[in-house]
């Protein structure tokens, strides 16, 4: 064993208990290693993919430990199936990489092992510790928290359990053991799972100081799961939702994507509203939405994204981040053309001012800004379909995704009814069904009648 690993293995007692519920402040909820006998749950060998039980085997084969871990074990036991499968261990990633000719290391600080079998990647994490001492200066250089409590860096060596109870909320420190088919828990996590609710495992406070990010996390699972969020795990959650304003762009960006891509984005919007936690992520949304402006289309699009994702169909970025910034648009928008703008130009510099305001909230790469711009800017050139217009609007490469953008806007009932159903109509005919609807709209167009200019006379 590594000597970091046996070091912390030593020090574990000491910093398991610092680590419980109120680290002192309350009586410690209690925690105890449980093996779940085969008997009396349901995951079975069956409900794990291949490459993920041969990962298992050839390391417990190879004299580790390797469980299954996290949130597949947790969708099994609610009998769903795991979008992926991760796996925990006490080999170093050397070791791992070492076993894994079809293998990757990935991160610098704290190194995990990608094991590659075609689209499927095993995602394999050495045990990790937990919070250490403030006197243990061993270590010092490997955990460190910012003055708001964020956890800058945590790289350290553990062993299962303490694995297990840094981990988030006690349903995702769950271990599957493939060698005897138990369910290792130490949170009281089952005990959750069977009364559907989600609590952070220690002070739930000092958890979300650590990483802002949880709470994100807590909404997230509540809407995926459809768990209620146990009281003390979300009394903190609107006092400390500006927490989030410390968390880079970039990855508040990602986490974006997993709070809408995951086919609950309805609910989730919901939950996010009721917890503050909006804001951080949207502000200038949120200022439009709470200075009148209607959420309606945010909606909307959710639910039609929801479906797309319950089909199997795929989600687009830009398409989402367009619909949720739609409000803060219409509202600098409309601010720019009272002072007197073209409506044209009104536009270009709104969309300018909203995006760069919410990059500095959620970062927005360019592959996804531009086509964002352009999905709004086709709002204003689809009505126009006069003469060569509509084949040209159709053949501009962000034509669909304006295309379903204006049916959400029509759904929600921003705009007439008509307009969307015109233009279903005129993809599905050929050419010469296109050019009799744009022969009919013409003649039911009225023509404005030429003023005749005046006829000047020769002077007598």
């Amino acid at each position: 064993m590594p000597k970091t690993l046996s070091s912390i293995f030593e020090q574990s007692v000491d910093k398991l208990r610092s680590f419980l519920p109120g680290n002192g402040k309350k009586k410690a909820r209690a925690y105890q290693r449980r093996e779940i006998p085969r008997d009396q749950h349901n995951v079975s060998r069956s409900s794990i993919s291949e490459p993920a039980k041969k990962v298992l085997s050839r390391l417990n084969k190879s004299g580790y430990e390797a469980y299954l871990v996290g949130g597949s074990v947790r969708d099994v036991l609610l009998g769903q199936r795991p979008k992926d499968f991760d796996i925990a261990t006490n080999a170093i990633p050397e070791e791992v990489h070492d076993l894994f000719r079809n293998s990757r290391l990935i991160g610098r600080r704290f190194r995990i092992v990608h094991v590659v079998f075609g689209r499927e990647v095993i995602e394999v994490t050495t045990f990790r510790g937990n919070a250490t001492d403030a006197q243990d200066d061993s270590v010092d250089d490997d955990r460190k928290t910012s003055e708001h409590g964020l956890l800058l860096r945590d790289n350290v060596y553990g062993t299962q359990e303490e694995d297990a109870l840094r981990r988030d909320f006690t349903v995702n420190a769950l271990y599957y053991c493939i060698r005897n088919f138990t369910v290792v828990d130490f949170a009281n996590g089952i005990e959750d799972l069977r009364n559907r609710q989600l609590r952070l495992i220690g002070d739930p406070e000092t958890r979300y100081r650590e990483d802002p990010v949880r709470m994100l996390r807590a909404i997230r699972f509540a809407a995926k799961l459809g768990f209620e969020i146990e009281p003390e795990t979300e009394a903190p959650i609107h006092q400390l939702a500006p927490l989030l304003t410390h968390i880079p762009p970039a990855r508040l960006f990602e986490e974006v994507l997993k709070l809408f891509s995951a086919g609950y984005g309805e609910a989730t919007y919901d939950l996010l509203t009721r917890y503050n936690l909006l804001a951080p992520l949207f502000p200038e949304t949120v200022k439009a939405i709470e200075a009148g402006e209607p959420d309606e289309l945010i909606r909307q699009a959710l639910r039609n994204t929801d479906a797309r994702i319950a089909q199997g169909k795929s989600v687009t970025p830009y398409f989402l981040f367009a619909a949720m910034l739609w409000p803060a648009l219409q509202k600098e928008w409309r601010h720019r053309q009272d002072n007197g703008d073209p409506v044209q130009p009104a536009l270009h510099g709104a969309i300018g001012k909203v995006i760069g305001r919410q990059v500095q909230a959620t970062s927005i790469p360019k592959r996804f800004s531009g086509p964002m711009k352009e999905i709004w800017e086709l709002q204003m050139r689809l009505p126009r379909r006069h003469g060569k217009r509509a084949f040209v609007t159709m053949s501009h490469p962000r034509f669909r995704a304006a295309y379903d953008f204006l049916l959400v806007r029509e759904a929600c009932g921003e705009i007439e009814p008509g307009l969307g159903d015109w233009w279903t109509e005129f993809q599905r005919l050929d050419e010469r069904g296109q050019e009799r609807m744009l022969s009919e709209l013409s003649s039911d167009t009225p023509k404005k009648r030429r003023r005749r200019k005046p006829v000047k006379r020769p002077a007598p």
